[in-house]
């Protein structure tokens, strides 16, 4: 049986090693366009490789997966978290857990996990070639499927697995739609938030924990540390408010209100409690030296000016109207946000083949016997935090399983 797997990524790698191990004979390679494998995986995490996540705060697959939740729900009973942690381990990768739940290895370092998959997927067997970008793909009459690279080189196999990653401009799509796969519209995931307001950007460098971000007027909110830039918002709260918000801004062209709830209380009254507990127990202190929920003396400072108070203000000087303004900015803080970020430019994207395509099983194509999907190529896609990257793992991984059976 010969095997082409296409896009030597993590999804990639893990469907080729799974397929080897369940099919020792069969003939596999790996097809990558990059001059190098791994290239996503050796700087996913900041280079050290976040590699998948406890879960243990997702109380909900789809709080993770704003995309393909239920079809990773499905999969995950199959090989989840716990699975790639000890599959990892096993092949002698020491993994560590953080305290925001974020596993990676010991070592810190992306190429513990880059040396583990290419070095066992070279003792299988498995063939690996870069510089190999899949132009076409067809189906003959006897049920291979033939491949057509852009250096020329094309051949046939009896079984391939598309692993290709995202297509933010949707270029890598057209050859599965022509096959006849129902393909999602591909825009851009995990993008941080452009702010213009002058007064905001000077907290440059302030870091808010916990924060609650929302779109207003939808269900769209995430919580999480918020990392105040020169050029707008970022962090892990804005990433994930972006990823459940993706298509939202994408129709309004990234253009469009977010609130931030300072306190990292979901509760309104918490905050009512916090700051009438400080106006009556500190009614002859400034506004400036008593900072509610612990918050950063420049962004409470900030705070103060916004609602049109002075630092040297005191508490017991506030009536009712001012307490509330202060409350409402603390909980309810609107700002405008005008196009996204670039330094995590399409690194992630939504969107690409339609789940409605494919075996939720087997992850093999109803359209093309034979072929299958893994990997963001498909329209799942998740949140900051190494769900994307389990997700690789976990569809690698069934795949692997079935693209080998007769």
């Amino acid at each position: 049986m010969t095997i082409a797997i296409i896009g030597g990524g993590a999804a990639g790698y893990f469907a080729a090693i799974e397929a080897k191990r369940n099919c020792p004979s069969a003939d596999i390679t790996i097809f990558e366009k990059a001059p190098k494998m791994l290239a996503k995986v050796e700087i996913t995490g900041g280079g050290r490789c976040n590699l998948t996540n406890s879960f243990r705060q997702i109380s909900d697959v789809k709080h993770a997966y704003p995309r393909g939740h239920k079809l990773m729900k499905r999969l995950f009973k199959r090989f989840d978290h716990r699975s790639a942690y000890e599959w990892f381990e096993r092949e002698g990768v020491g993994l560590t857990t953080q305290d925001d739940e974020c596993v990676f290895p010991q070592s810190q370092d992306s190429h513990s996990i880059i040396n583990c998959l290419v070095g066992l997927a070279t003792r299988l067997g498995v063939k690996q070639k870069t510089r190999h970008c899949l132009n076409n793909i067809t189906r003959n009459d006897d049920g291979t499927l033939h491949l057509c690279f852009a250096n020329g080189w094309e051949r046939d196999f009896d079984r391939v697995a598309i692993t290709t990653g995202g297509s933010p401009k949707g270029e890598g799509l057209k050859m599965h739609a022509l096959l006849g796969h129902e393909i999602e519209q591909p825009v851009p995931s995990l993008f941080t938030f452009n702010i213009k307001d002058r007064s905001f950007l000077e907290l440059m460098g302030t870091v808010v924990e916990p924060v609650i971000a929302s779109i207003p007027g939808t269900k769209m909110r995430a919580e999480g540390p918020l990392l105040i830039t020169h050029w707008g918002m970022s962090g892990p709260a804005a990433l994930k408010l972006s990823s459940h918000a993706a298509r939202h801004l994408n129709e309004r062209q990234y253009q469009s209100p977010v609130a931030i709830n300072w306190t990292g209380e979901s509760r309104r009254s918490v905050a009512e409690e916090e700051i009438g507990d400080i106006a009556a127990y500190n009614p002859q202190k400034q506004l400036a030296t008593v900072r509610p929920f612990n918050i950063p003396t420049r962004l409470w400072h900030y705070i103060i000016r916004r609602t049109g108070h002075s630092a040297e203000q005191r508490w017991g000087e506030l009536g009712k109207k001012s307490l509330n303004r202060i409350i409402e900015t603390l909980t309810n803080d609107i700002y405008q946000i005008e196009g996204r970020g670039k330094a995590r430019d399409e690194f992630v994207t939504c969107g690409g083949v339609s789940l409605a395509s494919i075996d939720l099983h087997t992850l093999e194509s109803k359209v093309c016997k034979g072929l299958y999907f893994a990997g963001e190529v498909l329209d799942v896609d998740a949140i900051t935090g190494g769900f994307n990257l389990q997700a690789a793992w976990t569809m690698g991984h069934v795949v692997g399983t079935h693209i080998v059976e007769c």
